[in-house]
């Protein structure tokens, strides 16, 4: 073993343990064996750990390799799916969470059982369960196994072929994810998050900062100009009709798709149920809304240096890219390190994402379906047994989806569309319509899951853009939802009331960060609108 590879290993040891000893120092008083210990964090998660979390949950290995990728061939038009979360983050702190956690919620089916019927809740947690382990924990598992495999060379390490390599990385991920969510629960995730989180916007930021330094002769802005001036089209937020995400995306399936994640997606807002009060809830949403901004500085920004230092070198095989900047602009100390955030931004998702899956079969199949009686020890167990089953599923599901031709952050949203929007629709429904009745919104939900994957692989010649496909699912299921509810009437009369979960004061300052957030992102496309 040569003495650079040595210094790398180091790098990545010390920060990956200190990591692992922060976050076993932090719960070693608290109670995992209750549901709410295990599953939410003991209610008491506050705003900096709500936000870390969810943007270490949300920016993972797919970003910084697949995203970065997706940006080095079409550019800052990709920026959309980043900074429009922003007003979904928003919506979601002012109407949304004051909702959950009114009601106490633990997992967002148990809304729709009180709306609509039981039956709604369990096929929704059934569809959700199946969505994360076919499509999100897979594809976090390889692409950052790609980042770790370029950054290390494991197969050469190893003597092994590069396929093989991956398959060994992708199961070492796979076991340190597992062992964070299982024996920790949502708080070892949520503060192991945090620390990781830091490590990512530190080692994220150092990546465009170097390189560009580099580039201008140690001179940051010449270094952006030069990048500029290479390749003005590139930095072009506004996306044209045949483009990889066209402009007109942001008023159609674009904002359902965001409102669904930020608001109404396990993973992501079990966070914020996790919260101690509204107060911390919010703060953490609109936290999470500002990095959201300032996050395509990292997964973004360097898609595009590399085109200036590559020109079209990897444009068939974009999802390795990134790697080869890392490598070109970090000092051989910083890699080892630069690879541990790489490996906290994978476990991050990994592990929150099998937590989340956790709690949605213990909570919403077995404690509803299988022993209505289970006790709490006996929950935690059953989190724990389909946390690791399930790791298992997604670590072999992984190589499936290697070589995918727009790249995994394309792929990775063009499945998401198969479960997000339905779910999205019968959602919004029960919050803002009345009149929809528990048939309808199965009707709705089985016929969006089905109209989507036809119109996506079936009838592949429309030349619909697939995130206009998500506006018009939407319509398609709020028009059924109203028309089954027509021959089958809603008889539930439910109205959300307190139960006391936790103070629901508001955050003094919601309403102006709010606002502040969405003249920003509303700026961001003012300013560059010209650069066509």
């Amino acid at each position: 073993m040569n003495s650079e590879l040595i210094i790398i290993l180091a790098s990545f040891l010390v920060f990956t343990g200190g990591v692992a000893f922060f976050t076993w120092y932090s719960l070693r008083k608290t109670n995992l064996t209750s549901s709410d210990g295990y599953f939410l964090g003991g209610r008491s998660l506050t705003g900096t750990v709500i936000a870390g979390s969810m943007l270490l949950t949300n920016i993972s290995s797919e970003h910084l390799i697949g995203m970065n990728g997706n940006s080095y061939v079409n550019g800052f038009i990709v920026i959309a799916w980043e900074v429009t979360s922003s007003i979904a983050l928003v919506i979601a702190a002012i109407f949304f969470v004051p909702k959950y956690l009114k009601m106490g919620l633990t997992t967002i089916p148990q809304f729709l059982e009180n709306r609509f019927d039981g039956l709604t809740r369990t096929m929704v947690a059934a569809i959700l369960i199946f969505s994360f382990v076919v499509t999100l924990l897979p594809i976090v598992l390889y692409s950052g196994a790609i980042g770790i495999e370029s950054l290390f060379g494991v197969s050469e390490a190893l003597g092994v072929s590069k396929s093989e390599g991956l398959w060994i990385t992708v199961v070492i991920i796979g076991v340190i994810g597992s062992i964070y969510a299982i024996f920790g629960g949502l708080k070892a995730v949520a503060y192991s998050d945090t620390i990781n989180g830091f490590g990512l916007l530190i080692g994220g930021l150092l990546i465009p900062v170097l390189a560009l330094l580099a580039i201008g002769d140690n001179n940051i802005w010449d270094g952006l100009v030069k990048v500029y001036d290479y390749a003005p089209e590139k930095f072009n937020v506004v996306g044209a009709r045949d483009s990889v995400l066209p402009f007109e995306v942001l008023f159609t399936g674009l904002i359902i798709n965001q409102l669904y994640f930020w608001g109404m997606n396990q993973t992501i807002i079990q966070r914020a149920l996790g919260a101690k009060n509204l107060k911390e809830a919010q703060k953490g949403l609109l936290i999470t809304g500002l990095f959201k901004i300032l996050i395509p500085l990292i997964i973004v920004l360097p898609g595009v240096i590399c085109y200036y230092y590559f020109q079209d070198t990897y444009f068939d095989q974009q999802d390795t890219v990134y790697p080869q900047l890392v490598k070109k602009v970090l000092p051989v100390w910083l890699i080892g390190f630069f690879a541990a955030v790489i490996m906290g931004a994978v476990l991050s998702t990994f592990n929150s994402v099998l937590n989340s899956v956790a709690t949605l079969f213990s909570i919403d199949i077995y404690k509803k379906h299988i022993a209505k009686n289970v006790s709490d020890t006996k929950l935690v167990k059953i989190g724990k047994v389909t946390s690791a089953i399930l790791a298992v599923v997604a670590i072999f599901a992984a190589p499936m989806v290697a070589n995918a031709s727009d790249g995994l952050y394309q792929l990775l949203q063009e499945l998401n569309g198969i479960f997000f929007i339905p779910i999205a629709s019968i959602l919004l429904a029960g919050f803002f319509m009345k009149k929809v009745s528990a048939m309808g919104a199965k009707v709705a939900l089985m016929f969006g899951l089905s109209f989507y994957i036809f119109m996506t692989w079936g009838y592949t010649s429309h030349g619909i853009h697939f995130v206009h496909l998500w506006g018009i699912e939407f319509l398609l299921n709020v028009a059924i939802m109203y028309s089954v509810s027509h021959f089958y009437p809603n008889k539930n009369n439910y109205e959300i009331t307190d139960v006391g979960a936790v103070n629901l004061t508001t955050w003094k300052y919601t309403i102006p960060m709010s606002i502040g957030l969405c003249a920003v992102t509303v700026l961001i496309y003012v300013l560059l609108w010209n650069n066509q």
